[in-house]
């Protein structure tokens, strides 16, 4: 069989699969295209074609910004510190110590626990009167903190209970990183006299740099995405201080029956996601290649 005849039968073998992945992602993307050309509201039965009015709209809309605002820095902050905090854990469960295989069993217990159970479980905590967050502050002289009620720390109660919940995710790939670094490397490192952070920073860092970008790939996407827990821990507000992207979506299509204006929202979600993923992958691309010295 010649080279031709084998890239066609494999061809052939990938198209079933390639329909399948049209039916259930490419058709919903180009009916959310579609849909957000037009305007449609269910409640007075209107439904007209108008181009990109929503987009001409949407862009000149300051609720619009200000939730790509809050989007954009709750995935970059609590992306950064999800991998800092995953790096520092999954380099300390390398180690051997007495318990090490119970702490990586509990380590992920917060990552096992809905989404909607973690956000109760920490809008309970950040009670300003029961709350066992207020009542360490107090014991520790200082006043109580209303959480939830100041645009200044809801955000930031979201962030670290997103942290919370998520930085087990990363050890846990990080620590599939690790996995693969050979130790001859360490004992070589050893034998010429590095020290550890000579041996992290030129042995650990560039081995397990291309998981890390795996890990920063997947939160991003899935923290541009967030809507679950900042919504049941405070709906989005207060004064639009946790409505993303998705809540903003959520509260055009399914409280104001705006859906040709709720799927020009979803458009330009779709869209950043794309392009975060398209970076992503190519400085992925670029960094496996300079690994395998294929790259300058």
């Amino acid at each position: 069989m010649s080279d031709r005849d084998e890239r066609r039968a494999g061809a052939l073998f990938l198209l079933p699969a390639l329909l399948a992945l049209a039916m259930v992602a490419l058709y919903p993307i180009l009916s959310l295209f579609w849909l957000s050309m037009r305007q449609r509201i269910l409640p007075f039965g209107i439904n007209t074609f108008i181009g990109l009015d929503h987009y001409a709209v949407l862009f000149q809309t300051p609720r619009f910004w200000n939730s790509l605002g809050v989007t954009v820095y709750f995935a970059v902050l609590s992306v950064t510190i999800e991998v800092a905090l995953g790096l520092g854990i999954a380099l300390l469960l390398t180690e051997s110590f007495h318990g090490v295989a119970l702490a990586r069993a509990l380590i992920l217990l917060p990552w096992a626990i809905p989404t909607v159970v973690t956000a109760k479980l920490w809008d309970w905590m950040y009670h300003p009167d029961l709350g066992v967050l207020n009542f360490l502050i107090a014991q520790a002289g200082f006043s109580p903190i209303n959480w939830l009620a100041s645009p200044a720390t809801a955000i930031h109660a979201a962030i670290i209970a997103d942290v919370w919940k998520m930085t087990p995710f990363a050890v846990i790939l990080i620590l599939a990183g690790l996995a693969i670094v050979p130790h001859d490397l360490y004992r070589a490192a050893s034998l010429d006299g590095a020290s550890r952070w000579q041996a992290f920073r030129h042995i650990t860092l560039p081995l397990v740099r291309p998981m890390l970008l795996v890990v920063v790939l997947f939160r991003l996407i899935d923290a541009l995405r967030v809507f679950d827990l900042p919504y049941v821990l405070s709906g989005g507000g207060p004064a639009d201080a946790t409505e993303t992207l998705s809540i903003y979506a959520y509260k055009m299509l399914f409280q104001t029956f705006q859906f040709g204006y709720g799927s020009a929202i979803g458009v330009v979600m779709f869209l950043l996601v794309a392009l975060v993923s398209l970076f992503q992958l190519l400085l992925g691309r670029t960094d496996f290649a300079r690994l395998v010295g294929k790259a300058p």
